[in-house]
């Protein structure tokens, strides 16, 4: 069996508004999470109360997922701006992460 090898590099991923797309899941799970509560004697009756709380594990997981990802934009965010502050003061091309340590009275 021949290994299998890519004929072309892998596109960049796509970027969007994750934050909003994670706020928007995490909305939608509570929302469903609330529908099905007045509902939880039936979900009893025919053994299906996983559904309830599925949504209600959706919504918690969503809480952390948003907190996740407004921390990556505020750090993506930052490291561009360190990146453009080290450009301006004449190190193109350097990121912050491997800019020279300088000694004082060296």
């Amino acid at each position: 069996m021949a290994k299998w090898t890519p004929k072309h590099e892998a596109p960049e991923p796509l970027e969007g508004p994750v934050v909003a797309t994670i706020t928007g899941g995490t909305i939608l799970w509570f929302a469903l999470f609330l529908v099905q509560v007045p509902f939880y004697g039936w979900f009893d009756d025919r053994d299906l109360t996983w559904w309830v709380w599925t949504c209600l594990a959706g919504g918690g997981l969503g809480l952390i997922g948003i907190w996740y990802v407004r921390g990556r934009e505020a750090a993506i965010k930052r490291h561009a701006a360190e990146a453009r502050t080290a450009e301006a003061a004449g190190n193109p091309g350097a990121t912050p992460d491997t800019t020279p340590e300088t000694t004082p009275g060296a």
